[in-house]
């Protein structure tokens, strides 16, 4: 799956590359090695940036009438950014997305002034469009118990070892607060033995490892499903596998949610990250200090894990009012 990633995030920077006036694309494929290099970004977060910043290019382009060079950078205004972001708004691109490709531009404006080439402050001037402040939506815990409960499965027409596997991610993902991408990516060596461990070493965004404990029922599901697993599942290879022996994609995952969602009768929001969220969210129900749920989920950011603390705060009203004989009125 890595190399795969690697092979887009390539093709994305040599789409943006090719698609930008000489000088700029200079400039570009200097910030994108600094990307790579320096900052350690992850292919996929590479390929995001190109992609945002490609978008960003191509729409200023048919706002100026001309593919922009580095002088068009530099004399661009903040009428101009503006004129970008309505573009887009016009092309019905929610704000969080508009936010995300103003970020990637603005990367590259801080490249280029690092590194001598000109200063693009109309980029900074501006201010992005606003995002609504949405909570994550985690699941009851006995729905994400029974999401990653292989007995839940029991009647399906599917392969038995496919069942394991599908109960497998979704218990580590439950169990472990992994993001999906994390769980496909781990190989066989990086899953202890039952009784042999309670630990793996995970490779989350940015290159970033971690630490993450697992518990002894996942560890069980896992090797359930090695056991039954009727590909060779080599210590360096992909822990999880497709049907037909590759790496399993996620992608595969979700349609085993969507398909679990109906017959759970859970809503469209249950979905492999839906049980991310209800790690950290159940967690602290439960006690758990935020620091430590930061080092858990690999949050670069101690904000970024606060917004669990709304889930259960809103959780915790949501009951009272349900409950309390005077939390409403006549």
């Amino acid at each position: 799956m890595a190399s795969t990633d690697a092979q887009r995030a390539e093709r994305a920077e040599r789409g943006l590359l090719a698609g930008a006036a000489p000088d700029v694309a200079t400039a570009l494929a200097g910030w994108l090695g600094r990307l790579g290099h320096e900052r350690r970004l992850s292919p996929k977060t590479r390929e995001a940036y190109a992609r945002d910043v490609g978008t960003f290019l191509g729409v200023l382009a048919r706002h100026l009438g001309h593919l922009p060079d580095m002088a068009d950078l530099a004399r661009m205004q903040p009428r101009d950014v503006r004129a970008v972001i309505a573009a887009r708004r016009a092309e019905g691109i929610e704000a969080r997305t508009q936010m995300r490709f103003l970020a990637a531009a603005r990367s590259f404006g801080r490249h280029l002034e690092r590194e001598g080439l000109g200063k693009v402050g109309a980029l900074t001037a501006v201010r992005g469009p606003r995002v609504p402040r949405t909570l994550p939506r985690p699941l009851g815990m006995a729905d994400a118990r029974a999401l990653a409960d292989p007995a839940t499965r029991a009647g399906d027409a599917r392969e038995p070892w496919i069942l394991a596997r599908d109960a497998a991610v979704l218990a580590l993902l439950y169990g472990s607060g992994l993001r999906i991408s994390e769980a496909l990516g781990l190989m066989r060596r990086d899953m202890p033995a039952p009784g042999r461990g309670d630990q793996i070493l995970v490779h989350g965004k940015g290159g970033k490892t971690r630490m993450v404990p697992v518990l002894a029922s996942v560890i069980e599901a896992i090797d359930a499903y090695a056991r039954a697993c009727p590909y060779a599942l080599e210590p360096t290879a992909p822990l999880f596998r497709g049907a037909r022996g590759g790496p399993l994609s996620p992608r595969i995952v979700q349609l085993a949610v969507e398909r679990m969602r109906g017959a759970l009768g859970l809503p469209d929001s249950a979905t492999p990250h839906a049980l991310r969220h209800s790690f950290a969210t159940h967690l602290l129900g439960r006690g758990g200090d935020l620091r430590s749920i930061q080092e858990l989920l690999g949050h670069a950011s101690l904000s970024t894990t606060q917004i669990y603390a709304a889930v259960d705060t809103a959780t915790l009203m949501a009951a009272w009012k349900a409950a309390h004989p005077r939390a409403t009125t006549t």
